[in-house]
């Protein structure tokens, strides 16, 4: 049995666990959309399944990032921060479309996550500066 002399900080674990916790959240949402593809009555097949298939993918790049950065990749980080801002307009969007209740809180999960992948303990623990 070996004992990690180095472990994760706290502040790369909780990045972890909110990346693979976004998964999760986008994953169902992709299967209520494929849900939603197989059920409609009228709809333009091509677009649904497109909107579908990147919602897949969405959930499964945020799902190997984390796995990612849990192994301390630290090519992982730029495209999880990347991710995470991308929820910064689309918060906005849902403000502006009177969605506050849920824009609000996506644009503080994006900051909050970025927040603690550019941290000084998970730059450490990434090998940066």
């Amino acid at each position: 049995m070996t004992i990690d002399s180095d472990p994760i900080p706290v502040t790369l674990r909780w990045a972890v666990r909110l990346l693979r916790a976004e998964a999760v959240a986008v994953g169902l949402v992709a299967a209520w959309l494929l849900w939603a593809d197989l059920t409609a009555t009228t709809t333009d097949l091509t677009s649904a399944l497109l909107v579908t298939a990147f919602a897949i993918g969405a959930a499964a790049a945020l799902w190997a990032l984390g796995g990612a950065l849990a192994r301390r990749r630290a090519g992982a980080r730029a495209p999880a921060i990347v991710l995470q801002l991308m929820l910064l307009p689309i918060g906005w969007f849902m403000v502006q479309a009177g969605v506050g209740w849920l824009g609000v809180p996506l644009m503080a999960l994006g900051l909050g996550v970025t927040a603690l992948l550019v941290s000084a303990p998970t730059n450490r623990a990434l090998g940066f500066g």
